[in-house]
């Protein structure tokens, strides 16, 4: 195997030789990498390897876009000024680069008119073309029917 680490010297040890070298030094034997032609071992302290791991991993994650979701609720029967008031919404939403979520809940005997609610979301939809994309067609989830819409990425 290959031994890298502080105070030692650089170079292709046996297995034994390497753990005795660890051993005197008070550290630990790490395998950094096993599927390397030679495998690459490390002398370090185990529980501060593990801490800095931790670290790293934790600054990656911080930096990662969160998506965000953001949901939007009509009934079949939604008149245009409230659909008006949601598609502001909407826009403010998809401008924040966040993913809308729009739902069509179908309540008691209002499951008659899957029709009307997938007029609906076509249209919500047709409204937001220009600040985001349909992920999917309308589809039915129990008594909802969904459309997710996804922001348009904005070139700088």
């Amino acid at each position: 195997m290959r031994l890298v680490g502080d105070n030692v010297e650089v170079g292709v040890y046996p297995i034994k030789e390497a753990l005795s070298i660890a051993a005197s030094q008070g550290l630990d034997l790490v395998e950094i990498s096993p599927n390397a032609d030679l495998p690459i071992c490390k002398v370090v302290d185990y529980s501060k390897f593990k801490y800095e791991q931790k670290k790293k991993q934790k600054a990656i994650d911080s930096k990662a876009q969160k998506t965000v979701v953001k949901e939007i609720r009509f009934g079949p029967n939604t008149d245009e000024h409230d659909f008006n008031f949601k598609l502001k919404h909407a826009i403010k939403f998809l401008g924040d680069n966040a993913k809308v979520k729009v739902a069509v809940h179908f309540r008691g005997r209002t499951i008659a008119f899957k029709e009307r609610g997938e007029l609906l979301l076509l249209k919500f939809a047709q409204a937001l073309e220009e600040y985001g994309k349909v992920e999917h067609l309308p589809q039915m989830e129990g008594r909802r029917m969904m459309v997710t819409i996804s922001p348009k990425l904005v070139k700088k």
